[in-house]
Formats: structure tokens, C-alpha cells, sequence
């Protein structure tokens, strides 16, 4: 199946979910046989979910017109864009959705281009601390976790938004296990681990 293919039918599937939580729309849909554990069709699929859980939220936004664009921009961004461009598809394609829910543009002025960019940036370093190798899932829950405080904070509607173990380490021969917070089960256990990792670095010679 092309990757057209699949975005199509996240598109056709995704208009149906209901709630207003980007993760557990993306879970649904990530259940799907057509979606695989790594992908470009995430590229379509994080924006997708944060734009429904949106317009569910009472964002006042054309679904239908914004998930085509979104499709648009997503089938633009290459696989494996993470490790050869240095930018992650996840985030990129959260940033896609804002954009749309914005109707922001290279040419915008009203301060929604610096504010997108903002996003990404955080999104980006939170995500270059835990470093690599790429996961989807992983990614997307970076992206999502950022995404909502954005939207939460700008727009007048409220995503929710927990953070959840992963389902999916079992399927990814590359997981980072420990090193991912969504590994753990829970987020104080990471934290705990982070900081003894931390604390031994700092007492290696130099």
C-alpha cells in the first residue's frame, strides 16, 4: 500500500473519532492494519488527530478542508526526514495543523509564524534530549504533549491530554527502553532514573 494510500484511509477513518484528546484519537487509528510502527504516514496521521480533537473541542474550523490540507502537506514531508533533514515529521506535522487552524502563511504578520515556530523549537529540543533512534510513537507523544499545551494556551477550546505507557516497545526492535519517558510506567519513575543518569554523568572524569 502507497503512502497516498494509507493517508486516504486515515483521513476517511479519522473523521469519525470522537473526544477531544489527540492521543487517543492517534492510538485508534494507529491500531489500523494499513498503519505501520514507523512511517510517513504518521506525517498525516499526528496533525490529523490534533485537528479532529480540536474541531471536537469546539474549534471553529472547516474538518474537511483542513484535513485535506493537512493530507497535502503531510504526503510533502519525506520518510526518515528525522535523521537525514535533522527535523522530526511528528512535530512537523502538528505544526502543519496550526498552521491550518491559523491560515498561517510564509507571509504572515500577525504573529502566528514566530508562535508556530516557538513550537516546533520546543518540541524539537525536548525531543533532541532524549536523542535517537527515531520511534513514530515515541515522537508523536513528544509532539502531541507540546501541541496540546499550544493549543490549550492560544486558542479558546481545551485539549486533553495524559501522559500514558507505551503500547507499542514490543513492536520496535530500535526502542530506547529506559530512555523513553513513555516506556516507564509511570512519568515519576523516569524522572527518578533521569536523575540518577544525571547525577552519574556528572561524576565521570573528565
Amino acid at each position: 500500500m502507497t503512502v497516498h494510500e494509507k493517508a486516504e484511509l486515515i483521513i476517511k477513518d479519522i473523521k469519525l473519532e470522537n473526544g477531544t484528546n489527540p492521543v487517543h484519537i492517534f492510538k485508534k487509528i494507529a491500531r489500523k492494519e494499513y498503519i505501520s510502527i514507523h512511517g510517513p504516514e504518521h506525517h498525516i496521521l499526528d496533525g490529523a488527530s490534533l485537528l479532529v480533537a480540536y474541531k471536537n473541542a469546539g474549534g471553529n474550523i472547516d474538518i474537511d478542508n483542513a484535513l485535506e490540507k493537512l493530507m497535502s502537506e503531510g504526503l510533502r514531508m519525506p520518510g526518515a526526514m528525522c535523521g537525514l533533514w535533522g527535523i522530526c515529521g511528528a512535530i512537523t506535522s502538528i505544526g502543519a495543523a496550526l498552521s491550518i487552524i491559523d491560515g498561517t502563511g510564509p507571509l504572515s504578520t500577525d504573529g502566528t509564524w514566530g508562535n508556530h515556530m516557538q513550537f516546533t523549537s520546543n518540541a524539537t529540543s525536548e525531543l533532541g534530549k532524549i536523542n535517537g533512534p527515531r520511534c513514530c510513537k515515541r515522537d508523536a507523544m513528544i509532539a502531541f504533549k507540546n501541541g496540546v499545551e499550544y493549543v490549550n494556551s492560544h486558542y479558546d477550546v481545551i485539549l486533553e491530554y495524559e501522559h500514558m505507557k507505551c503500547e507499542y516497545s514490543d513492536q520496535n526492535a530500535q526502542c530506547i527502553k529506559e530512555r523513553c519517558p513513555y516506556y516507564m510506567v509511570d512519568m515519576k519513575t523516569y524522572q527518578v532514573r533521569q536523575e540518577r543518569s544525571d547525577i552519574k554523568q556528572c561524576k565521570t572524569p573528565m
